[in-house]
């Protein structure tokens, strides 16, 4: 067995060990073979007869259901072995399988019930040996020792394996905790991803549409093929950041993150100004990521909701190692604040992933806006 096979056997619960019986038993069978070889070969009182073999192997029968019924079996082995002991039998060769009996008592009961079993045993360990020969105290002593020994052995191993599992309990909660955060992260990059390239979609396609019906015999050739090549390179692009998305997935929890240097391409695709005032500052892919696609949505919205005609302006800069997001549109129509789908909550998860805030609302003077503030340091996000 291997040290790894050894600790998870001795940090498992002993009740819930595989095939427990004939575990038990085959080691009951190797315990009786060895007190077979102490009595006869250790001279520890008279050597059994008839009745002493009978008592010494009748005592290590039980312990072939020690995790099925602990107190049971130490209860049957000590009453066959406070005979074998009264008799003055070789005292040391049931030793192994009364330890056994009380390890398992203390390794699976609670701390009550194990010293309640301590001080029954040693009580009929005292009586016994006052039976036997009543001016031996050291050996009381001895004996007595011993059998606390094992009882605290036991309740220790006991004690280790709870902690063992409460870790691992605790382990498994985190990393259900963890799985339900990476869920809550693919859905919002799907849905900032596809909800921007469909409505950019939607959009173009209105656009050459309206080519089409609106004055069939004056086709305007070149503004229907520059509408059909904004809508195939927005597939393109939706297609590039899928696979992208994708790829991350399958490799590992780190990869590339959109950041602020893709934000230039996403205002020209949606038609909207932008102004980026970083400076030389070093922003995290973490707080770039959650910027580009805070702009991202809030470019979509404004697409869809701001009407026709609708300037959208984006303004990124620095403020006190904060990196603050404003996106707003002068369009006549505009979204509730709370948001009846998942885009402004997933634009608010997205700055409190990264322990900034974000507001969104209808603007006094008309039109909408969304604002963040991202600190570049990373803070404890509150509960």
């Amino acid at each position: 067995m291997n040290p790894v096979d050894f600790a998870a056997a001795f940090t498992r619960d002993p009740q819930a060990a595989p095939y427990p019986v004939r575990c038990d038993a085959t080691a009951a069978a190797c315990f009786a073979v060895f007190a077979a070889v102490l009595a006869l070969a250790v001279d520890d009182g008279r050597r059994p007869d008839a009745l002493g073999w009978a008592l010494l192997l009748a005592a290590h029968v039980p312990l072939a259901w020690r995790r099925r019924a602990p107190l049971a079996v130490l209860i049957a082995v000590v009453a066959v072995v406070a005979p074998y002991h009264a008799l003055d039998y070789m005292h040391l060769a049931p030793i192994p399988a009364s330890m056994t009996a009380l390890y398992t008592v203390a390794s699976t009961g609670r701390p009550r019930r194990t010293l309640l079993v301590g001080a029954l045993v040693v009580g009929v360990i005292l009586a016994v040996q006052t039976l036997v020969d009543p001016h031996e105290v050291v050996e009381l002593l001895r004996v007595s020792g011993w059998v606390t020994a094992m009882l605290v052995f036991g309740a220790s191993v006991r004690l280790y394996r709870q902690l063992v599992e409460s870790v691992v309990e605790k382990a498994a909660r985190e990393g259900e905790r963890k799985v339900v955060e990476e869920r809550l992260r693919i859905a919002r990059d799907l849905h900032d991803l596809l909800a921007h390239s469909i409505t950019l979609i939607g959009v173009q396609t209105s656009v050459a549409a309206h080519v089409l019906v609106a004055d069939p015999d004056r086709l305007d050739r070149e503004a229907l093929a520059k509408a059909l090549d904004g809508i195939a390179q927005t597939c393109r692009e939706a297609r590039t950041e899928v696979r992208t998305t994708l790829d991350v997935l399958r490799a590992a929890p780190e990869g590339p993150l959109p950041d602020l240097a893709g934000l230039p391409d996403l205002a020209r695709a949606s038609g909207a100004a932008l102004t980026v005032r970083t400076g030389q500052a070093r922003v995290p892919a973490a707080v770039g990521a959650a910027a580009y696609r805070i702009v991202q949505e809030s470019l979509t919205n404004a697409v869809r909701h701001g009407g026709p005609g609708a300037a959208v302006r984006v303004d990124v800069g620095l403020a006190d190692e904060v990196l603050t997001v404003r996106v707003t549109d002068d369009g006549t129509a505009s979204v509730a604040a709370g948001g009846s789908g998942y885009g402004i909550l997933g634009m608010r998860e997205r700055a409190r992933s990264v322990g900034g805030t974000l507001t969104a609302g209808p603007r006094v003077c008309g039109g909408f806006e969304v604002a963040a503030a991202l600190p570049l340091q990373a803070r404890e996000v509150m509960a």
